[in-house]
């Protein structure tokens, strides 16, 4: 990965999203062409010359220093995974070592967490959304993950390539988007992790929104939110998720998909649950 084509076009395109008004800017009465701020605006924002503003979005400016980087974001009004993004496309975090990443694996103790997990959907999920372990309602609400190739086991890949993932997933747009801007991140933290950038060119080819979305440089930290399917069994199950980071993996995260206790959605999800248990566990 390009870092300096990245810093390039993420100022770029960050910069295209704010609005005059929405940086506290009076009306100067010139046309504007584009939507977003001009470049002068975003360096009187960041109390930087217009020079090395431009030479930083043109991708001509190397390594800016975190005050700079803390001044573009405030300008820019960049999130905190917005923020965490451009660190690390401006190589201001620790280097990585060199070299074939490891492939992942899940400790027992993590694994025994998982499986006391019997009355929701939960899954692990790693670097570039490789999905390493899922509980019985996870593949019964989502997919059989274990069902496929190794190299298949990815929550990216298979909703955004999957046909039934568009049928399954209420919504299904607004996750989409959200996994490639999970990549997006990853992208941003591992650029020199061969696979994801495989994973990347597999979801070019096999997916036709994706390059546009790719192309918005979006990115996110999925922590929380709301999920919806139409199981083709059950009907319409509403989950609120949760993601915990790992404190000794954070490319590791545990994921939890909880109901409303009551609710449609919990009625539905118990008789998902008694079909698909083992013969053994059946009432």
């Amino acid at each position: 990965m390009d870092r300096r084509a990245e810093i390039s076009d993420f100022l770029r395109t960050r910069r295209a999203r704010v609005s005059p008004q929405d940086a506290g800017l009076a009306d100067d009465g010139r046309v504007r062409r584009v939507p977003g701020l001009r470049r002068d605006e975003v360096a009187r924002l960041a109390n930087m010359s217009v020079e090395y503003y431009t030479r930083l979005e043109q991708g001509r400016a190397a390594n800016p220093s975190p005050e700079v980087l803390e001044a573009l974001a405030e300008a820019l009004r960049l999130d905190q995974a917005e923020r965490d993004h451009l660190v690390d496309l401006a190589g201001r975090r620790k280097p990585r070592r060199r070299g074939p990443i490891a492939a992942q694996r899940v400790r027992p103790g993590l694994l025994l967490t998982l499986q006391s997990l019997e009355s929701v959907p939960a899954f692990i999920i790693g670097r570039r959304m490789d999905v390493l372990a899922a509980n019985r309602l996870a593949k019964a609400v989502i997919a059989d993950f274990d069902a496929m190739p190794a190299k298949q086991r990815n929550m990216a890949r298979w909703s955004l390539l999957a046909p039934e993932a568009r049928e399954l997933v209420l919504d299904w747009e607004t996750m989409a988007r959200d996994n490639v801007a999970v990549l997006r991140y990853e992208a941003g933290r591992h650029p020199e992790d061969r696979q994801l950038a495989d994973l990347v060119g597999e979801l070019t080819l096999g997916c036709p929104e994706f390059s546009t979305w790719w192309n918005d440089h979006e990115v996110l930290r999925r922590t929380h939110g709301t999920k919806r399917y139409a199981h083709p069994l059950v009907g319409e199950l509403e989950f609120a998720y949760e993601a915990f980071a790992l404190p000794d993996d954070p490319d590791q995260s545990l994921c939890v998909y909880n109901v409303e206790p009551g609710s449609k959605s919990a009625e539905a999800l118990r008789l998902l649950d008694s079909w698909t248990a083992p013969a053994m566990q059946r009432p």
